[in-house]
């Protein structure tokens, strides 16, 4: 799989972030099957691939929730996964997690989200993982992939509201079948997952009474956040482990541009980087680099993970330290190969590195066209002390490229036209109610999220030392105790919401 197919945003949102770093004039260099190499290395894919915790089921889901014509009423199986080991049962009216799927395989989701199944017995809560619709195994127009991503007339049901509109549907009718009606749901997810978590509770209070929005970025759209947020975050995060590490990264992009201009120096990045095939370029070394310093940041854990990629904890630190190795003297190259080999090889099996390689293991590759439509966030601004060279966001090279590629126009102002976003504190101060924003400030997304809390029940939880949805994992012995209050003072947020639940039954009860 390309690197910049993965999302924010996870996470949801990886394509657009690496789309937007160019000017319309260099994007014919970045069609998409040029894109680096895989983020994961094949072997790192065993733990995603076989889920014991959960039990696959299929759901008969409607195509088109929004329109009456007959092609409307097509169906397709959508794939969700369920662990009734902690459950009360619906006799105690014990509570129902469902973790709203982001752009991928919803096993490799449910794997690394250790939170619900760790609190799933305190609460004697069933767990529910849904997939996304196009994602996975959950593909219309009878599973074939092919045929449901063929163009734009197919891809046209792959929307955010779309995937709501499933989760709606399928928790109203496995509640239903569980015979669990007055169950309260709360509703789990993070980065792309999580802004659908809040945005369900805000569409659908009536079937979850709660939502856990995780390093959620609702406020990267339009100019709400500032384009160069997200770069700036990146900088700072390097910055501030090494003043040495971001000098050599920063002025590294100037070295490989003049190194690259001629066939011998092209052949010198090549040995340098240990790159399989003798097609590159400065501008592929580039992106390829990039992409190891932006997901190590937003993936700098503080214990080991194999989330994106197997790496050690506190990554970023283990980057800055190969880099500052006095070791490698005054060699860039050889310094920025052993940092990006913390991020794309830090089991050293991988002998060279493949940017021509376009797999998908995690099913990844419909995050494009959303991020042609509809999820249009301006991330890739960069000012002079960026770690990345000086660049503006160009929605015009944007515009240029879903043009090409699909034939479609996108809609920048359609999620906050349809979810919100401008005055959000304001707003939602009036309706709004029992959302958890949390956010880690080491990770980049952070800064398209929501940082203060609103009101009482719409409460901002945030923590300078964290990184993407680092909350949502599963937890350790060597969790810091900062890890550790965040998910508790969670816990404690939710229980509130349901002991609120239960009390509001027995009052209702009793008139």
């Amino acid at each position: 799989m390309a690197p910049w197919m993965l999302d924010l945003l996870v996470l949801p949102l990886f394509y657009s972030l690496l789309l937007l770093q160019y000017s319309p004039s260099t994007f014919a260099k970045f069609q998409p099957r040029y894109f680096p190499s895989s983020i994961t290395h094949p072997k790192s894919q065993s733990l995603h691939t076989n889920n014991k915790l959960y039990k696959t089921k299929y759901f008969t889901q409607i195509l088109d929730h929004f329109n009456y014509n007959p092609q409307s009423y097509q169906t397709f199986q959508q794939r969700y996964l369920v662990n009734d080991t902690f459950w009360g049962g619906p006799k105690i009216n014990a509570p129902i997690f469902v973790y709203t799927g982001n752009e991928g395989n919803i096993e490799w989701f449910a794997q690394n989200t250790g939170f619900m199944y760790d609190i799933a017995p305190e609460f004697k809560a069933l767990l529910v993982f849904i997939e996304h619709r196009y994602y996975g195994k959950s593909i219309p127009y009878e599973g074939n992939k092919k045929k449901a991503y063929k163009n734009s007339k197919t891809l046209g049901y792959l929307s955010s509201t779309q995937a709501l509109a499933d989760y709606a549907t399928l928790i109203v009718d496995l509640k239903n079948n569980l015979t669990a009606i007055d169950s309260p749901v709360i509703v789990f997810g993070g980065s792309y997952g999580g802004m659908l978590a809040a945005w369900f509770r805000l569409k659908y209070p009536h079937v979850a009474i709660g939502a856990l929005s995780s390093s959620s970025p609702i406020l990267q759209f339009e100019n709400i956040t500032s384009q160069y947020s997200f770069n700036n975050i990146i900088t700072q995060d390097f910055r501030s482990e090494s003043e040495n590490c971001y000098k050599v990264i920063k002025g590294s992009w100037k070295e490989i541009e003049e190194t690259a201009r001629t066939r011998r120096g092209l052949e010198l990045l090549r040995k340098s980087f240990h790159i399989c095939k003798n097609y590159i370029s400065g501008d592929y070394l580039e992106g390829w680099l990039s992409t190891a310093f932006i997901y190590t940041a937003m993936t700098d854990y503080p214990t080991p993970s194999n989330f994106l990629a197997p790496m050690p904890a506190y990554p970023i630190k283990q980057m800055c330290k190969a880099i500052d190795s006095l070791k490698l003297g005054n060699n860039t190259f050889a310094k920025l190969y052993h940092a990006a080999n913390i991020y794309y090889n830090y089991t050293g099996d991988v002998s060279c590195f493949d940017f021509l390689d376009d797999s998908d293991p995690h099913d990844l590759g419909g995050w494009q066209w959303q991020a042609c439509t509809e999820m249009v966030m301006p991330t890739s601004g960069n000012n002079k002390e960026s770690i990345f060279p000086a660049s503006t966001y160009s929605f015009e090279g944007h515009a240029q490229y879903c043009e090409e590629a699909y034939s479609v126009k996108s809609r920048p102002t359609w999620i906050t036209t349809e979810f919100g976003g401008h005055d959000i504190t304001r707003v939602l101060k009036r309706f709004g109610s029992n959302i958890i924003f949390f956010n880690g400030l080491r990770d980049p997304w952070s800064g398209g999220g929501v940082l203060k809390s609103i009101s009482k029940s719409i409460i901002a939880i945030v923590e300078k030392e964290g990184a993407h949805h680092v909350d949502l994992r599963f937890s350790t012995n060597e969790d810091p105790e900062w890890l550790r209050d965040v998910r508790n003072r969670e816990i404690s947020i939710m229980k509130s919401w349901i002991s609120e639940y239960y009390q509001n039954i027995v009052d209702s009860d009793a008139h």
